[in-house]
């Protein structure tokens, strides 16, 4: 039994937490309370901001501070919400697209959105964006047209194949390709060739999309004619063959050309896919072919083998705006063009008009008004000169500055072992680390990226615009004092 002492102190215990919860709850309705409202607190917001996004974050603070009180926190003071509300607005600024200087030499930095367009694409977006367009409207008939038309003659003029498709980027370009040509049946395709893209994306997850079976031959380093003739039967839809432009497999190793392939899926009445992805459309435009090329296949040379369909990037080697090109027989373009996936992967006229004004320099022998292969062939010298001008008016005092020989790398899933000479700017800052360096860069504005190696800040000036130069010199002086 329970004493009377016993009954007394639970008594006693059970007043005791009543009072002190009906206490509890009368401070964190008064706490509550003491939250400004909304007007108040988002009127109280950097100004610069636009009034839809100070309200959004003056909200969400406030229901950031409710939720703390509620689980037993002090309320926040009036100075403490309008930092809090002031920092969702910062976080929100630096979310939204925002212009950079990519200063780590990397040409098509996938991060950083690969290949800058050129001045005449920007110019032909924003005519064409402007306004009202001919995007599906033939001048020539008066009527309806088709958006498929636009670059397609220059595509297949320049990669020398019969006929042209354009869709949104090359992923879809595969999977259309393959939905359309193979759907149902067996795509053959060498081991070795299995690779994964940017972001976890995979060659066999878009095959399975496409409704196409993987028939997967030879292995990951050694693939023969035989293993692909081997597989052909009844259910072969098509042979695909990938370069795998974001990786290499040296030593003991073996492939099948595509001439060869070409030659085998015709003797069997089967089409051909090639994706050659980084979209090197001849050695013979550059002029001169650089080394760093090395054996990077091109489309010119993938159509003249025999491929039906050959598909590649915009944003890559080609140095246009985002987008899956296809080019090959007009047959097998024609099946492609009435698939149904057609229209989820349409472009639209921003591209365009940005592929059509690339293609156009490709066209009339200007190469080099392509940022990417202005900056690709530019010499070493060139890039030493400029680094050694900007070193010159840092202040010594900060940091150790040195100009060294180096490598760019091309990047974004194209000629993965391509080492281009140039000139480090390699700085190592006298106090604070090449980190807290780095940090201060990507905070400056323009915000600028660089790159940290053996404990020094590297800048490569390659791909930074010479234009932008002076702006990189101002954010290093200011990035050095604070960092």
């Amino acid at each position: 039994m329970i004493s009377r002492t016993g009954r007394l102190i639970g008594y006693l215990q059970h007043n005791y937490n009543d009072r002190m919860a009906k206490t509890t709850a009368a401070e964190r309705a008064s706490e509550l309370r003491s939250i400004p409202q909304v007007d108040r607190l988002s009127g109280a917001l950097p100004q610069a901001a636009l009034p839809t996004l100070r309200v959004a974050a003056a909200r969400k603070a406030i229901a950031q501070a409710t939720e703390a009180i509620l689980a037993g926190h002090q309320a926040p003071s009036f100075d403490e919400l309008v930092d809090t509300a002031t920092g969702i607005l910062d976080a929100q600024r630096k979310r939204r697209l925002r212009p950079l200087v990519n200063a780590t030499g990397v040409l098509l930095h996938t991060n950083l959105g690969r290949a800058p367009l050129s001045e005449d694409a920007l110019t032909a977006i924003q005519e064409v964006g402007a306004g009202y367009s001919n995007l599906e409207f033939d001048l020539t008939k008066g009527k309806r047209g088709s958006r498929y038309e636009h670059s397609a003659e220059m595509l297949a003029s320049l990669t020398r194949a019969e006929s042209a498709l354009v869709v949104n980027n090359n992923a879809a370009a595969v999977l259309l390709a393959l939905a359309a040509l193979a759907r149902g049946k067996e795509a053959i395709i060498s081991r070795g060739e299995l690779i994964e893209i940017g972001g976890e994306f995979r060659i066999p997850e878009i095959m399975a999309e496409s409704g196409a079976i993987m028939r997967e031959v030879g292995t990951t380093n050694r693939t023969h004619l035989k293993d692909y003739v081997n597989a052909i039967g009844p259910q072969t839809g098509a042979i695909l063959k990938v370069h795998p432009s974001n990786y290499e497999v040296t030593g003991f190793t073996a492939s099948v050309s595509g001439g060869e392939l070409a030659e085998l899926a015709h003797s069997h009445g089967i089409p051909l896919i090639s994706d050659i992805g980084s979209g090197l459309v001849s050695r013979q435009l550059i002029g001169r072919v650089p080394s760093w090329l090395g054996k990077e296949p091109a489309v010119v040379e993938a159509v003249e083998e025999g491929a039906d369909i050959v598909t590649f990037s915009g944003d890559k080697l080609l140095g246009g705006p985002q987008a899956g090109i296809l080019v090959g027989r007009a047959e097998s373009i024609a099946k492609l063009r009435r698939s149904p996936l057609l229209r989820a992967f349409r472009t639209d006229k921003t591209t365009l008009s940005a592929l059509d004004s690339t293609l156009a320099a490709y066209m009339n022998g200007e190469i080099i008004r392509i940022p990417f292969w202005r900056m690709a062939l530019m010499s070493a010298d060139e890039v030493q000169a400029r680094a050694q001008s900007l070193a010159a008016g840092l202040p010594e005092t900060d940091a150790a500055v040195e100009v060294v020989p180096g490598f760019s790398t091309t990047g974004g899933g194209s000629v993965p072992s391509s080492r281009i000479p140039t000139a480090l700017l390699r700085i190592r800052p006298v106090a604070g680390g090449a980190q807290a360096l780095a940090g201060a860069l990507l905070i400056h504005d323009p915000h600028v990226v660089a790159r940290i190696e053996d404990g020094g800040l590297i800048l490569d000036l390659r791909t930074v615009h010479p234009d932008d130069d002076s702006a990189v010199a101002a954010a290093l002086g200011d990035a050095l004092k604070k960092a």
